[in-house]
This record gives structure tokens, sequence and C-alpha cells, in this order.
């Protein structure tokens, strides 16, 4: 029988042993922490809006502005993102090999980063675009910071559905550094991305269920199961049908984007309601995943490409 000393001083080893093997940590580490894939979909969004309140008249250096002001917003989120899970990342195969949890890099180091980030992007859109884009990129670090991930992440099933707000801002910051103003066109966008994102999430939380309840994130899927998950993806992409094709009546985009948009947005309905009561679950949730990244890619495509005052607009209107 071993005295529960031998116990203590055998785990401070194993942790004394796990500091000396960590790896230092390299500029590489900085970059992978702010989820360079993350910001290039926002971005993609971003551009959208400016493009879409430009149409086709670019002036170069406020998107030049836009694009770097909210890319160093979003990178602060997503690094204070890691900062708050670093515990939970500890929980989850997928995420503990990352910088923060496998002590390459220090807390205070990434809490600080990603402060500095956020308020050098907010900066330069509040200076060099305009305050009330400066602002919604306040209003979206603050709820995916503080109301998403260090409150309802962790407590409520609701987290998907608030955290679709700070997700959804980038096309109406993009749109509202040109106008200088939320209107129509602006809450289209919004609405857009904010209806698109619970079941692009939700499908990856089915899959990645049992990690998820491993790290104690009460995600719907992990709470009420894989069949009421279903349900509410419906809730959100059947809305998102006419919504999606709403920038066309408002004589935003041509009708290439009318009919595209429309096709895109119920094959991706379809493809949700074949999967209910399916067994396989894990590959339609796969499906469904990857076809909501290429339906965000190829929607935003067609609306530049379309965009009133283009090539495709004027040949066909």
């Amino acid at each position: 029988m071993s005295h529960p000393l031998d116990a203590t001083n055998t785990l401070d080893l194993d942790k004394t042993d796990r500091t000396h093997s960590v790896k230092p940590y390299t500029w590489k580490d900085f970059v992978y922490i702010t989820k360079p894939g993350i910001l290039f979909s926002n971005l993609m969004t971003v551009f959208g809006g400016f493009w879409l309140a430009s149409q086709w008249t670019i002036d170069g250096m406020l998107l030049l502005w836009t694009l770097l002001g909210t890319t160093l917003v979003m990178a602060s989120g997503c690094v204070l993102n890691n900062f708050l899970d670093r515990e939970m990342d500890l929980k989850m195969a997928r995420t503990r090999k990352r910088a923060l949890p496998s002590g390459r890099l220090k807390p205070g180091m990434v809490f600080t980063y990603g402060a500095v980030l956020g308020i050098g992007g907010l900066a330069i859109l509040y200076a060099l675009v305009n305050p009330l884009t400066a602002g919604l990129g306040l209003i979206g670090l603050l709820v995916y910071v503080w109301i998403y991930t260090a409150w309802l992440k962790r407590t409520s099933v609701w987290c998907t559905v608030v955290g679709a707000i700070s997700g959804a801002m980038p096309p109406m910051m993009g749109y509202v550094a040109v106008t200088g103003k939320v209107d129509t066109l602006a809450i289209l966008l919004f609405a857009i991305l904010f209806l698109w994102q619970p079941p692009h999430f939700w499908a990856l939380g089915i899959r990645r269920k049992e990690e998820y309840r491993a790290a104690g994130f009460p995600m719907l899927p992990v709470v009420k199961g894989a069949r009421a998950t279903r349900i509410s993806m419906i809730r959100y992409a059947a809305p998102l049908v006419p919504v999606s094709v709403l920038p066309y009546f408002v004589g935003a985009v041509g009708p290439v984007y009318l009919v595209l948009s429309a096709a895109l947005s119920i094959g991706w309905l379809v493809l949700i309601v074949r999967g209910y009561g399916r067994s396989d679950e894990n590959e339609w949730a796969k499906k469904v995943f990857v076809y909501s990244i290429n339906y965000l890619m190829v929607l935003f495509l067609i609306l530049i490409l379309d965009t009133a005052g283009g090539f495709l607009f004027n040949l066909l209107t």
C-alpha cells in the first residue's frame, strides 16, 4: 500500500516531466491561435458586404483599413476564446495539443496578445473607417468573448444561437464601412449569417458531441440529442430560404443571385430535412457541415459578381 504523499510526489514528477517536454513556442503558434480558417471565411463576408455597398465603385484604402481592422478584431475574439477555453480544451483530443493547453504559450501572454489585437483593430476601425463600424465590432467582440464563451458556452444550449450574433456582424461591418449607416440591406446581410450559423455549428456538434460532453460544453446535441437538434436546424434553415433572396427584391443584386441563392438554400434545407430519423447521423452531419461551408462561399461569390451595377446585373436586368 502506498502512502498518499507518494501519489502526490508522482503527480508532481509527472507534471515536471511534462513541463520539461513542452516544446518552445514559435511565431506559428501566434498565427494558429487566431484561427486563420475562421478569419478567412469571415473576411470573405466582410468583403462581400463592402462590395455590395460600394456597387463596383471601390475605395481601395477604405477597403484595406476595413479588412485590417476587422481581421484584428476577429483575431482578438479567437485568441481570447482560446484563453477562456484553455482548461476545457485539455479534455478534448482535438484541442489538447493547441499551443495554450499544451503549455507552449502561457495564459498571461495569450490574454495580452488578444487584448492588443482587439484594441488595435477597434482603433483602426474608429479612426480610419467610421465609429459605427467600430461600434459593431465592439458589440461582436463582447458578445463572442464574454456572453458566448465566458458564460453561455458553459451553461446553456442557447450558446450557439447567441454566439451567432457576433458571427453575423462581419458582413454588416463591411457594408456599414461604406454607407456609414445600418439600413435594410445591412440587416439582411446580418440575418443571412445569423440564420446560417446554428445549423452549421450544430452539424459539427452532432459529429463531436462526445468530445463536447467530455469537456462539459452543454451544446444542444449533447443536452437534447441529435433528434431535437435536427428539428432546431430546420427552424433556422427554413427561414434562410426567403431571407437569402431578399437582397434581390431591394434592388441590390440581379436575377443570377436570386435563382442561385434560392437553389443553394433549398438544397441545404432538403439535405437537413432528409436527415430526420436517419441512423447514420455522423455521416449525415458531415455532409450538412461540408455543404454549409460551400454554401457560404458560393453565396457570397454570387452576391459579389451579381451586385447592382456589375456585368451580370446589367446583362440580365
